[in-house]
């Protein structure tokens, strides 16, 4: 199913995961800008995205109590340290207007993505009903 996803939706899919993994973690970021010792962190999108494509499909493993460890989202996870320009004297690393300006640029490359794919099903429904529905 996941072949017939990316041959419609192109790397949209993959991309809009990732896109709301970053948001969690800029918010997860804004959200302890005062946490003293915190340290800032951001998705390799790149690297995230490239480690997504060059995956082949196959069986996995998915935890389904909470107690089960899910090695799917472990091995997706990419995330790096940020460096920041002004680091605080209490050594947190969050520089709150970085953050936002992230944030903001991160909703609109989801929402890009997410347009795509609306735009492709709009696409596929017209061609499917014949332009009538």
């Amino acid at each position: 199913m996941s072949s017939i996803n990316d041959n419609l939706f192109g790397v949209h899919t993959k991309a809009l995961g990732l896109w709301q993994r970053r948001a969690e973690v800029l918010a997860s970021n804004l959200a302890n800008a005062d946490t003293p010792e915190y340290l800032a962190r951001d998705v390799d999108f790149r690297k995230a995205l490239a480690d997504a494509s060059d995956a082949q499909p196959s069986l996995s493993m998915r935890a389904d109590a909470p107690g089960h460890i899910d090695t799917a989202a472990q091995a997706s996870e990419q995330l790096a340290y940020r460096m920041p320009t002004q680091p605080s004297m209490d050594g947190n690393t969050v520089e709150t207007q970085v953050e936002q300006a992230n944030f903001a640029a991160n909703g609109v490359h989801y929402q890009a993505s997410l347009a795509f794919i609306t735009a492709q099903i709009r696409m596929l429904r017209t061609a499917i009903t014949g332009g009538q529905g």
